[in-house]
């Protein structure tokens, strides 16, 4: 039973390379941090791309939207061009929408108004009148759009 002692007698111990490592390049592209980057370059471009659309000229009356089914008739507030409000199809100044609708309102502030405003009628005027009926506590305000015909 002999041993044998010291150098490089035998079995391959003179193959050891200094320090354990291996001199052969990696050529594996890592995927992971091309990943990430596209991901958030995805979402930025996300909640970006709504604003880019901001000064985009539009018309806002015609709508492809359905008709709603309603089972009770809500209460209807119109815009004409010249700015006259009217409320259902009685005239009212704008200082007494609030007034007027919390006296007519059946169901409280949980109740359906529908705003209708002529698609030349002051911009300016619509808005002072939603932020009336907003004001005095109703929470359930909608524009009214005409469907757009088929052509």
């Amino acid at each position: 039973m002999g041993m044998a002692v010291g150098g490089n007698s035998g079995s391959g111990g003179g193959r050891r390379r200094r320090g354990g490592r291996n001199k052969n390049v990696i050529s594996e592209i890592n995927v992971t941090p091309l990943v990430d980057v596209m991901l958030v370059l995805l979402i930025i471009f996300m909640v970006a791309a709504p604003m880019m659309t901001v000064g985009v000229p539009i018309d806002l009356p015609e709508t492809q939207a359905k008709a709603l089914n309603s089972e009770t008739q809500p209460i209807t507030i119109s815009v004409k061009n010249d700015g006259q409000v009217y409320l259902q199809e009685t005239t009212i100044p704008a200082e007494e929408i609030a007034a007027k609708l919390e006296a007519i309102a059946t169901t409280g502030y949980n109740e359906r108004i529908f705003v209708r405003g002529d698609a030349t009628a002051p911009y300016g005027v619509i808005a002072d009148v939603m932020a009336r009926i907003q004001g005095a506590g109703f929470k359930n305000i909608g524009l009214v759009t005409q469907q757009k015909k088929d052509q």
